[in-house]
């Protein structure tokens, strides 16, 4: 009997981001990218959000090796803080490799990891699995989508596609090897889900261009532009544009001038003579001449564009007759980030232009029709709708539906679940799921913030804490220091005194029944605890501290 073949999203199913989807045969795991996700709002202090690889560490001898299907953070983002615990190999373009270790450098963590090569149409072999790879447009060149030959059949993985007519680039989505591969039989098709409930086609990278040119040519001021470091095409529009009205670029952001740097280097990122120019030469051109790059489209706190904003920018600061482009969309998640960013731009006297005024921004997502096409050309036995959120996984599946797939061979699933094909080429999904849950990254910490920690931290955000601390003699029991209360975040008012001067009471009445420094330490906070909640109608987190001498 032969092993069973296993398709198991761990990252992206459900959700926008955090990508990473496994194939699995006989005893060898094939891992399909590695990325990050921006924590949600309810997540405070935490940075970023990676994939759970508990099943990798698992079984760290089946892993192969890590194929990276483009150069986008919520695939390549995780990598830094899965490598150190998984080396394992990676395989990924040459724009895609070089972010990937610019990325790498940063984390001080090149040195050690192991890179190859790939091309836009090439065939290697990652036993027992031969992959080939075919180019797919996105918002950044050199994007494959992979055919993975398994014992029992083709797997097509899109990866982030649409089938952009006229892209930055110049380089079509591979409808020729598309076509092949239908040709042969596919067995599943894993599918980009983000535009599913888009209409339509998705317009082409170019088609943004006479917006960018109409701003740029009637701004009397600098023009900012925000967007990803890594969206290298729509930085060599704006510096074709900036071109074409005499303007100079400067890049601001450690991360985006190595990925611009390593890009020219690789040939994927063209500059007319003089163009570029570093951020220490803007005072010699007059305003209207400068147009900045930088990241901030998201509204990340610690971007260039959000530091500008709040003049907290060494080098650059928004001022009047500023125009600022943001050219993204938020990410689920982000509206609220980036709602406070707009408001702060146009506070500080920027005209501002962003998706909901203007075509500045297009998506490197297929719609409907798009993702209908690549059914059609590929023609697969089962489907699976991956990269999305719930409600874009369902959608993509009634597509896919409504184009003669069977709905019992659609399979909607979310992170952790295994889905199973054995020999005759049947599938199902399994009754047993893999752990898929978020792993939070705060500071160095991978992992050590859990629902607990997050939960005291909305505690201490919605009603402060209040320290009491107190030394008792360990003979007599009697008090030598204190009581001392320490609060931050509960009460700040005329009322604050009567009520901690009532607190300190409280404790010296919960000392006169004795016990322990444990039982004394519980008692004080259930007693003060109680009080305060009668005494405010708030629940601060109460931290006795009880030392005996």
């Amino acid at each position: 009997m032969k092993p069973k073949l296993k398709i198991i999203p761990i990252g992206g199913a459900g959700e926008i981001g955090k990508n990473m989807t496994l194939v699995e045969y006989a005893d060898a795991i094939l891992v399909i990218d590695a990325g990050l996700m921006f924590p949600e709002s309810d997540m405070l202090g935490v940075d970023i959000v990676i994939p759970d690889i508990t099943y990798l560490l698992e079984h760290r001898d089946r892993v192969r090796g890590i194929v990276i299907t483009h150069g986008h953070e919520d695939h390549i983002g995780a990598l830094p803080h899965i490598l150190p615990r998984l080396n394992v190999p990676i395989y990924a373009t040459p724009l895609t490799r070089g972010l990937i270790e610019v990325k790498l450098k940063a984390h001080k963590l090149l040195s050690s990891a192991t890179l190859h090569t790939i091309s836009t149409r090439d065939t290697f072999r990652i036993e027992p699995f031969t992959i080939e790879t075919f180019h797919v447009c996105h918002s950044v060149p050199d994007g494959i989508g992979l055919a993975i030959t398994t014992p029992l059949g083709t797997i097509v993985h899109s990866s982030d596609f649409k089938f952009d007519p006229s892209p930055v680039d110049g380089h079509l989505t591979d409808f020729a090897k598309l076509g092949e591969l239908g040709g042969r039989g596919v067995l599943a098709l894993t599918s980009d889900s983000t535009n599913a409930d888009t209409p339509g086609y998705t317009p082409s990278e170019m088609s943004i261009n006479d917006n960018f040119a109409r701003v740029f040519g009637s701004a009397e001021g600098r023009v900012i532009v925000a967007t990803f470091a890594s969206n290298i095409s729509r930085i060599q529009q704006i510096i074709d544009i900036a071109a074409r009205f005499n303007r100079k670029v400067a890049i601001i952001g450690r991360s985006m001038q190595d990925n611009v740097k390593m890009a020219a280097q690789l040939g994927y990122l063209h500059a007319p003579k003089d163009v570029l120019i570093r951020v220490d030469e803007l005072h010699r051109y007059p305003v209207n001449r400068i147009v900045i790059v930088c990241t901030g489209g998201q509204g990340e706190p610690t971007s260039a564009l959000v530091r500008m904003a709040h003049h907290d920018h060494k080098q650059v600061s928004l001022i009047p007759g500023d125009t600022v482009i943001l050219s993204a969309t938020p990410i689920p998640g982000n509206e609220e980030t980036v709602n406070r960013t707009l408001d702060n731009l146009f506070r500080a006297g920027a005209f501002v232009y962003y998706s909901d005024l203007m075509h500045v921004h297009v998506s490197g997502h297929a719609s409907q029709e798009e993702q209908k096409l690549l059914i059609n050309l590929l023609r697969p036995k089962y489907f699976i709708p991956l990269h999305g959120e719930y409600r874009h996984l369902v959608l993509h599946a009634r597509l896919a539906e409504s184009l003669g797939i069977p709905p019992e061979n659609i399979f909607t699933v979310e992170n952790g679940a295994v889905i199973e094909f054995d020999e005759q080429g049947h599938a199902r999904v399994a009754r047993d799921k893999v752990p898929a849950s978020d792993v939070l990254v705060d500071g160095l910490g991978v992992g050590d913030v859990g629902t607990t920690v997050l939960r005291e931290r909305h505690h201490l955000s919605a009603d402060g804490f209040l320290v009491a601390v107190l030394t008792r003699d360990a003979h007599t029991g009697e008090v030598v220091f204190g009581p001392e209360i320490i609060t931050h975040g509960f009460v700040y008012t005329e009322q604050a005194e009567e009520v901690l001067a009532g607190a300190k009471q409280v404790i010296l009445n919960a000392i006169k029944k004795g016990g322990s420094s444990a039982i004394l330490s519980a008692k004080l906070k259930d007693a003060l605890s109680q009080y305060l909640y009668q005494q405010t109608h708030r629940r601060p987190m109460v931290i006795p501290v009880v030392t005996e001498v």
